[in-house]
């Protein structure tokens, strides 16, 4: 396995490792979902369909940077890949509501879909193998997110 160094030295190892949060000794999913948060805030508003753009666009180039991170490492879905919980996260986030309320449940909702990984997430998981299969898991947990997010709007609007 290569050095923490030589992953950041790669530009690709370094976007796949969330800029270096997945480097994190512990819960580098973790760190990786609060890295994309940071990012979710500093984005400007934007309609929907551009959203969707940027979300499609990171969810085809993580495809690559992932398989390509995973294929270089030898190891499929290493722990410090973490483009994906970016990507993930941002789905979760696709018209959430504003407010900080919302931005922590979208994190933990997110966390939790993640780490538990209730069907169909969990056979995206098991399933599907290269950089596909890293993203997919988390887009479908972001997408779970999402929607347990709508629900809550719907149940207390």
């Amino acid at each position: 396995m290569k050095s923490n160094k030589a992953i950041l030295a790669n530009p690709i190892h370094l976007l796949a490792f969330g800029f270096g949060a997945g480097l994190s000794p512990k819960a580098p999913g973790t760190m990786g979902t609060v890295v994309a948060v940071l990012i979710y805030l500093v984005l400007p508003s934007m309609p929907p369909t551009i959203y969707v753009g940027l979300i499609l666009l990171s969810f085809v180039f993580g495809i690559w940077i992932c398989g390509k991170t995973a294929e270089d490492l030898g190891v499929h879905d290493h722990g410090g890949i973490v483009w994906d919980e970016f990507v993930g996260y941002w789905v979760t986030m696709f018209m959430a509501p504003s407010g900080l309320f919302w931005v922590l449940l979208g994190f933990v909702l997110f966390r939790l879909l993640d780490i538990f990984k209730p069907w169909p997430i969990k056979w995206a998981d098991k399933e599907l193998a290269g950089g596909l299969g890293i993203m997919l898991d988390d887009v479908l947990a972001g997408i779970m997110a999402a929607l347990c997010m709508k629900a809550l709007v719907v149940l207390t609007g």
